[in-house]
């Protein structure tokens, strides 16, 4: 397999060391607006029509916080493997916990529906594996992990740069105190764990209430999840993954596991020895996918377009499918037919 768990512990190990190295060089970092990169900051986002005093009183109440950088290089993601991801995500109690909030937010669930294609399983999967539906929404100090991410992570600076930035665009447009907001160690906040970014570029105001609060807001959360899948090209109908059947050990040759835009085709597969176990097109492509099991046995299955969607929400297979199969155990919790589930092409007899 071209993905291996050994390999990605050891990017674990080398990202950890290297996040140790950063920390050693400013063990006691604080973010002074009127110096260096935080000060070419404060000018940026006081350029888009911040209050530069605002963002300056904000940033000095900024903490620098070495447990962020060390919890960057032990995400699930990139230590876990699919048994071990899934059983995190996939008990009793957060399947009927998923299937009773569809029904407290029925009208809304509804409506992302029908406006977005998406269907209530899929949006409230979401919720269930980043927020357990609201109820773990994160205790970092969003200020303060963005911070110490943004001037200090030793590969991603700029990127989180610019989610500092968003954030206290975002902070400053609602009125609400940046020192005061809670998320991830990484600045997902909120019900649905959006990015300040995702937060700024997809969120809606579902419920019409006149503001766009993924704080404390479900029905703005479920809409807002809806229309990013929508913005990343889920298609209404389309089915998430197909069955495969495939060799012992997953060959050589075949990128597995990789989030990208489903590119090799049937045919492809099937010269390898990985075959859908419902016929497909042979030009059909897909994402191969090549997930361990608990026995050490190998599922195979093929990703399409609507599973790629949902890695553009985390950048992870792994991810992609615990929503996939959570959306599909909510949705028989809640007595759906076989025409939901034929749209996601499942084997449910054949699951672990």
């Amino acid at each position: 397999m071209t993905v291996t768990t050994q390999g990605r512990r050891t990017r674990a190990l080398v990202l950890g060391g290297l996040l140790a190295l950063a920390s050693a060089a400013c063990p006691a970092a604080d973010f002074d607006p009127r110096h260096g990169d935080v000060k070419a900051l404060v000018d940026d986002v006081a350029g888009r029509g911040v209050d530069r005093d605002w963002l300056e009183q904000a940033l000095t109440r900024a903490e620098f916080r070495q447990e962020v950088l060390d919890a960057m290089s032990g995400a699930a993601e990139h230590r876990l493997v699919w048994h071990e991801y899934r059983d995190i995500f996939l008990g009793e109690e957060r399947i009927a916990q998923g299937a009773a909030f569809i029904e407290t937010h029925g009208d809304a669930f509804a409506r992302a529906e029908a406006e977005y294609g998406v269907p209530a399983e899929i949006i409230a999967a979401i919720l269930g594996v980043e927020t357990r539906y609201g109820e773990v929404t994160g205790d970092h100090r969003v200020l303060d992990s963005l911070s110490t991410l943004a001037f200090h992570h030793p590969r991603r600076g700029e990127f989180f740069r610019g989610e500092l930035a968003a954030f206290l665009e975002i902070a400053f447009a609602q009125g609400m105190a940046p020192e005061n907001l809670e998320g991830s160690y990484a600045g997902a906040m909120g019900y649905p764990q959006f990015i300040p970014t995702s937060y700024r570029a997809y969120a809606v105001d579902f419920d019409g209430d006149g503001r766009r609060n993924l704080w404390t807001d479900p029905v703005d959360a479920i809409g807002s999840i809806a229309h990013y899948l929508a913005e990343h090209r889920w298609a209404p109908g389309a089915p998430i993954y197909h069955e495969a059947k495939g060799p012992a050990t997953p060959p050589g040759g075949i990128a597995f596991n990789e989030a990208r835009p489903p590119r090799l085709t049937v045919s492809d597969l099937h010269d390898a020895g990985i075959v859908p176990r419902a016929e497909l097109p042979a030009d059909t492509r897909v994402m191969p996918l090549a997930l361990e099991l608990a026995d050490g046995a190998i599922r195979y299955r093929l990703g399409r377009d609507n599973f790629y969607a949902i890695t553009r929400y985390n950048h992870s297979y792994l991810y992609a499918m615990a929503v996939t199969e959570l959306a599909e155990a909510i949705a028989t919790a809640r007595g759906q037919g076989p025409d939901w589930l034929t749209s996601i092409d499942t084997a449910p007899e054949e699951r672990p």
